[in-house]
C-alpha cells in the first residue's frame, strides 16, 4: 500500500450523537457504521480497510465537547456545492458558499449540527 497522505483517522466530537448522525447521514447520502467499544460511542463513515486515506467516526465520550476546536477536516465530494445545499437542511449552516481554489478545486465551509466546522471539497 503506497502511502501518499499523512491523515489516516478523524474523529468528530457530538453532544447529540443520533442528530449529528442524521446530519451527516443526510448531508453525504451515506449510512454510519456502529463501531464496537465498551466506553465510548463511535459510528464510522464508510471506509475499506487496508486502503489509504483517513477514514473516521462520530464519537460521544464523556468530558469532550462539540466545537470550538481550530481543525477543519475536509470531505470529497464530487460537486461540494450539492452537499451544501444538504447542510441548512440537514440542521447545520453555511459559513462560506462554495469558492474556487484555482487548480485544487473548490472548497465550501459549514457547521454541523453540534457546531463543527466541516469543509467540503470537489475538483468541479
Amino acid at each position: 500500500m503506497e502511502k501518499t497522505n499523512i491523515g489516516c483517522w478523524f474523529e468528530i466530537y457530538v453532544q447529540d450523537i443520533e442528530r449529528a448522525r442524521s446530519f451527516y447521514e443526510s448531508v453525504f447520502q451515506l449510512k454510519l457504521e456502529r463501531l464496537n467499544n465498551p466506553e465510548i460511542e463511535l459510528w464510522a463513515f464508510p471506509m475499506e480497510m487496508g486502503k489509504w486515506g483517513a477514514g473516521g467516526a462520530l464519537v460521544k465520550m464523556e468530558g469532550v465537547d462539540s466545537g470550538g476546536n481550530s481543525t477543519i477536516i475536509y470531505f470529497s465530494c464530487e460537486d461540494c456545492a450539492v452537499e451544501q445545499a444538504r447542510v441548512p437542511v440537514a440542521g447545520g449552516q453555511i459559513l462560506r458558499e462554495k469558492w474556487s481554489l484555482g487548480e485544487y478545486g473548490f472548497i465550501a465551509l459549514v457547521v454541523d449540527s453540534e457546531g463543527n466546522t466541516i469543509g467540503l471539497h470537489s475538483l468541479k
